[in-house]
């Protein structure tokens, strides 16, 4: 491309549908992907659950060996395990291409291409086929909220400008993700992000999303450094990012309309009202709110508390404390609590003793029958309490 400054660069479309790593730069190329034989669909979307039994999972972080696992391998290797367990959807992590493993798909270079480190589109297309066969719904985590600011891989100064899809200067730049800020406003910003929405449902079968990070979509200051207390002055002052919420609220729509029986989940950490409901009655659109207070709740009650001092009202009402004629997603930890920042509830109730004492050559301490019971407990609560939709995570469990 040749930038309004006369120079010469080479960029990545950023409609890219496929991309490898570069051995020789370490940079990311875009592939013209077409195969000589097309994915063949089998299996149509099962019916739309009455209730959802989400497992939420990582396919690079799903194998038992040291090495970044394939979608060939997850869908024979761990879907069946899924649906013997009795989940009835599977949500997909890390799915959209991401040159920083690190950031665990969540700073997205490439929006329209999946991630190349565990296999082609056609292998993510048999994954979610079988799950379809198994009856599985199959939601990805979709990253609209911001992206990466790399430049040589991503979309960042993608024509020389830092305004083609995001805000200009400061306004444009999330100080605590170091990553780019979409304008909402921006008439290629919106065609882009509802082609987005678009192309994951009609290329790839996906039954849902999971909306990240959408309290940086919803406000101004993103949500930095403030404390939502519920007033309702918080969600309609000038605090409030009109040209967001008519993004979330087109998303919805859009995604609905295309497919009636397409799921949408909100992680929302703000309590914003009216986010599930739907569009026509002024609401956001969203399905499902993530019930994010239950698993800090519990990460609170875990470090500070030994379970014998558990105030069970207390705990009954965070349980139940949301907001009325929204479902919600209730859940104990995500990958929020076991891999970012914190421990499983695993590793808070057993600590070292996971690593001596669970074997099945050895008789069980009073730690880990003690904390069996009570990880059985704290989701059998959680479950029943928390919301109308339930989601588990446990990388330990991924194998």
């Amino acid at each position: 491309m040749t930038l309004p400054n006369g120079k010469s660069e080479d960029r990545n479309p950023a409609w890219s549908r496929f991309l490898v790593q570069n051995k020789e730069n370490f940079l990311y190329d875009t592939v013209f992907w077409y195969p000589e034989k097309k994915y063949e669909w089998e299996h149509v979307s099962p019916p739309k659950p009455r209730a959802f039994r989400i497992y939420e999972a990582h396919v690079g972080m799903s194998s038992i060996e040291p090495k970044v696992s394939t979608y060939l391998e997850f869908a024979d290797n761990v879907l069946p395990r899924i649906k013997k367990a009795g989940y009835n959807a599977v949500q997909l992590m890390a799915i959209m291409e991401h040159v920083y493993y690190g950031s665990f798909g969540y700073h997205v270079t490439n929006f329209f291409a999946i991630s190349s480190r565990s296999g082609t589109p056609e292998d993510l297309k048999y994954l979610i086929d079988k799950a379809h066969g198994m009856g599985l719904y199959v939601l990805i985590d979709l990253i609209h909220s911001h992206a990466s600011s790399n430049v040589l891989d991503g979309i960042n100064l993608f024509d020389g400008t830092d305004y083609l899809y995001f805000h200009g200067g400061d306004k444009g730049i999330h100080k605590q993700w170091d990553s780019r800020l979409f304008n909402y406003k921006n008439w290629e910003t919106l065609r882009f992000l509802l082609s987005n929405c678009s192309w994951y449902l009609d290329e790839y079968h996906f039954d849902g999303f999971r909306f990240d990070g959408i309290s940086s979509v919803l406000y101004l200051n993103h949500g930095i450094n403030y404390s939502f207390s519920g007033k309702y002055t918080e969600y309609f002052g000038d605090n409030v990012d009109l040209d967001g919420e008519i993004y979330l609220m087109l998303a919805n729509y859009l995604i609905h309309k295309k497919n009636p029986n397409a799921i949408t989940i909100a992680e929302d950490v703000s309590g914003m009202p009216t986010l599930c409901r739907p569009v026509e009655e002024g609401g956001f659109g969203f399905d499902y709110r993530l019930n994010m207070s239950v698993p800090d709740k519990w990460i609170q009650l875990l470090k500070e508390y030994k379970d014998e001092q558990w105030n069970m009202g207390n705990l009954c009402f965070n349980l139940t404390n949301r907001r009325y004629n929204e479902k919600h997603v209730a859940y104990c930890e995500s990958h929020d609590q076991s891999i970012v920042g914190d421990k499983t509830i695993s590793m808070w109730l057993f600590d070292r003793e996971i690593y001596y004492n669970m074997s099945v050559h050895k008789s069980p301490t009073i730690v880990i029958d003690r904390g069996m019971a009570l990880h059985k407990m704290i989701r059998l609560i959680t479950f029943s309490l928390g919301g109308e939709v339930s989601i588990y995570n446990n990388p330990i469990l991924n194998f």
